[in-house]
């Protein structure tokens, strides 16, 4: 189900509403998954709550103009935490450090 979450996060890019659908999938998951998939699962809701408060301070700094690099700063972020959890869920590791901000 893990993996279901980090590519829901990934179509959110072409299909907007996966992100939500994501979220939700490891809210539902995380308190019956196993400790290692819970750090995943605690990786991902933290990555889209992230991501969206990122994502609204671009936003509104578009009208500054400095807005438009932090807007794909912050899809260079989110992609990047996605492939490293996948990259760590397919080796069946717990994710090390899920209440980081940074990756």
């Amino acid at each position: 189900m893990a993996l279901i979450v980090y590519i829901c996060y990934l179509a959110t890019f072409v299909i907007g509403v996966s992100g939500v659908v994501g979220l939700v999938l490891a809210y539902v998951n995380r308190d019956s998954a196993p400790d290692w998939l819970k750090s995943h699962f605690t990786f991902q809701i933290r990555t889209f709550w992230i991501g969206l408060l990122f994502s609204f301070v671009s936003f509104a700094l578009c009208f500054l103009l400095i807005g438009f690099p932090l807007l794909f700063a912050t899809f260079v972020w989110f992609v990047v935490r996605c492939a490293l959890g996948i990259d760590k869920l397919l080796k069946r590791e717990a994710y090390p450090n899920p209440a980081s901000w940074i990756v």
